[in-house]
């Protein structure tokens, strides 16, 4: 089978998320596209990688380079007008990482009549349910999860009190540093937040970020004596190795939100998360067995606390993570490709 992938979002390849962070959608574009040349697929991926490169059996070639692609199958990420430069034969897929909504709008809701051939791919139910239209058109087809992460050894043993954050601060994060400065971080003795933030990391640096941010940021600062440190994301395994090394991952998640691919990837390496009873966060946990599932503030501090504190509490929760959330490899959701295509 041939594919072809079709992105317009920044400059990466497969070598990126080993030695850098990179956002969710990307990074499963690098390792769907791995996993179906895996299996035997001639695969070309065309986005704004700097130069040509053969890596791990998949071809990446500029998006704007000569060259004329022919494929069975090609997915478009994020953005249906990337369709117009598809190739006229083969299955057409455009893979979705924003609400779908969106596509009701403007340009977007344009190129999406334009291609009414395309199957649309979403990540999940709660991110099917963004889009009003045609279920014919509509498949789910969830994400693999980053082989170092279902790699990741379980956690050998009791840590500290150390829990990990790794949402947007435009989402929720500034309500979190005030329940984990009145509520969380009181209780527990020695109690540590680590948020993983690229956009707050580059303000502690002394760059200028988003005027709006900035709030977050100077209380996140403020908050160091009650243990709450801003980090810069990292590659994959040593990501893995902090879920690792974490009593807990708080995820203070949105209705809005399609995937929560973070909390997968500290799911299967064995680390407890907590998150609201809301959105596509919910979808990544198992009440009461890999985490929990809160309705209310009082509640997340609550759960939180329970992993920070009591032993038996963290550690019936890291192991059920670990063995019940390693289920979904990159090949498992090459195979639904593949057969999406023969369909």
């Amino acid at each position: 089978m041939k594919v072809l992938f079709l992105d317009d979002s920044f400059a990466y390849d497969s070598y990126t998320p080993r030695h850098d962070p990179m956002g969710g959608p990307e990074k499963g574009l690098v390792y769907l596209a791995e996993a179906l040349a895996r299996r035997g697929g001639t695969v070309v991926v065309r986005n704004n990688c700097e130069s040509p490169r053969d890596i791990r059996g998949v071809a990446w070639r500029p998006l704007g380079a000569g060259g004329t692609d022919s494929a069975d199958l090609v997915i478009a990420l994020r953005d249906p007008r990337l369709l117009d430069r598809a190739p006229p034969s083969g299955v057409r897929v455009l893979w979705l990482a924003t609400s779908g909504a969106l596509l009701t709008q403007g340009g977007m809701a344009e190129a999406v009549g334009r291609h009414a051939d395309a199957k649309l791919v979403f990540m999940g139910d709660r991110h099917r349910a963004t889009w009003p239209g045609d279920d014919a058109r509509a498949t789910v087809i969830r994400p693999g999860v980053a082989p170092a992460y279902l790699e990741s050894e379980g956690p050998a043993g009791l840590w500290p009190p150390r829990a990990v954050v790794t949402t947007h601060p435009r989402a929720g994060l500034d309500a979190l540093l005030d329940l984990w400065c009145a509520r969380i971080e009181p209780l527990v003795g020695g109690a540590e937040l680590h948020i993983f933030s690229g956009l707050l990391a580059r303000a502690a640096s002394g760059k200028t970020i988003d005027s709006d941010v900035t709030p977050v940021f100077r209380k996140a600062e403020a908050a160091a004596g009650q243990g709450v440190t801003i980090r810069r994301p990292a590659p994959d395994a040593d990501m893995a190795e902090e879920y690792r090394r974490a009593r807990v991952h708080i995820y203070p998640s949105s209705p809005r939100e399609i995937y929560a691919a973070t909390l997968a990837e500290s799911q299967a390496a064995g680390c407890p998360g907590v998150t609201y009873r809301e959105g596509a966060a919910q979808e990544r946990i198992l009440d009461s067995r890999t985490g929990f599932l809160a309705p209310d503030d009082e509640a997340l501090a609550n759960c939180s606390i329970l992993c920070l504190k009591e032993d038996i509490v963290y550690r019936g929760r890291s192991r059920d993570a670990h063995e019940m959330k390693r289920d979904r490899s990159w090949d498992a959701a090459a195979a639904e490709f593949e057969t999406l295509a023969r369909s």
